[in-house]
This record gives structure tokens, sequence and C-alpha cells, in this order.
């Protein structure tokens, strides 16, 4: 993998250092995920004009706290007077929006456009940045994903972030509730919105 250089998000990172880090704490499987997610949110950061090196830079970190475990979320969630209505919630949520605390506390990262993307990675936002849409697509179609309809996103991705955000939503949307599942209220906002630019 290429030597990224984050220095100009954050002075003073080493990419190594901290990839070490990741690899030391997480399990391979989501380790070589975060690792196809930079560079995916990289390249998208290249075809659409973001910043590339806050796009790579959370699209590495966007999963860091994915396998940390529930009560580490709790404690965070209650200890940083988070929203109390995350508590209803589990990891699917938290390792976005809870996750990016952590990652501030522990790697310094306090680059807002780089943490605001980790937080949003998981179920959107009515005013989502370049670089927060490059995050959340790149998870959503780095090139190890394989379920249907992700051919139509990679397509999407291709027209615009625009379209490949709503596009994702509404999938991710069909797909909690074929399951059965609690839908986070701000999934429906931010679906809301990004279908009503009419770009599907």
């Amino acid at each position: 993998m290429t030597n990224f250089n984050y220095d100009k998000v954050k002075h003073g990172l080493d990419r190594e250092v901290l990839v070490n880090q990741m690899k030391n704490q997480m399990s391979d499987f989501r380790f070589t995920h975060c690792l196809r997610v930079e560079q995916v949110s990289r390249d998208l950061a290249v075809k659409y004009g973001a910043d590339v090196d806050k796009a790579g830079l959370a699209g590495l970190l966007h999963d860091y706290a994915k396998e940390r475990s529930d009560k580490e979320f709790i404690d965070e969630i209650k200890s940083k007077h988070l929203d109390p209505e995350l508590l209803n919630y589990n990891n699917a949520i938290w390792h976005g929006i809870v996750g990016a605390e952590i990652i501030k506390d522990e790697l310094g990262i306090a680059d807002e456009d780089v943490l605001n993307a980790i937080r949003r990675h998981t179920v959107g936002s009515t005013n989502m940045t370049q670089v927060d849409k490059c995050v959340f697509v790149a998870d959503f179609i780095e090139p190890k994903r394989d379920f249907p309809g992700i051919e139509a996103a990679r397509k999407y991705a291709d027209k615009s972030l625009d379209s490949a955000v709503a596009y994702e939503l509404k999938h991710s949307i069909a797909h909690l509730v074929d399951k059965n599942r609690e839908i986070y209220p701000a999934t429906f906002d931010s679906y809301n919105y990004w279908i009503s630019k009419g770009e599907l």
C-alpha cells in the first residue's frame, strides 16, 4: 500500500505508526477493509474534487472503533454527554458517531472535516461535505463488497456522489426494514434529503 502522507491534516502524523496501531487492535478482516476504504475514498476525492488527504484519512480510520465493546461505547456516550438517544441503538450506529470521539482522544485527530466524515459514514447527514460523501460511498463500494445491488451502487458512484449517497441510503433502509431492525432517526432525515435531490 502506498505510504500516503497525512501530515498536512495533522502535523506530525506518521501514517505507518497509525497503521501499525490499527493492525494491533483490529481483526485482519476489519483492518484490510479500512485500507481498501482509504484507497477508494482517495480515488473518489480525486474524481470529484474533494480534499484527497482528508478523505483518505477519514476512510482509513472510519472503522477504528468498530470492534470495541458495547460498554466502552456506552461509557463514552455518558462521559462525553452525547445524545442520550444513542443509548437505544448499537455498534452499527455507535462506531461512527461515538467512534469519532474515541479517535479524537486516542489518536489526537482534531480535524473536524475528518471527524465528521467518520461520524456520518453510518447514517449520513443532510449537510454532507464532499469528504463525507467520499467516505460514505467508499465504505459501501470498496472492492471486496459483494451483495445484491453492489454493481448498481458502483454505477451510481461513477455518475455522481449525490446519486451514490441517495442509492446507498435507500438500499440500507430497505435492508434494515427487511431485517425488522430499528432505524436511527437521522438516517431517515438523510434519506429524505438526498432522495429529494432527484439523482436516482
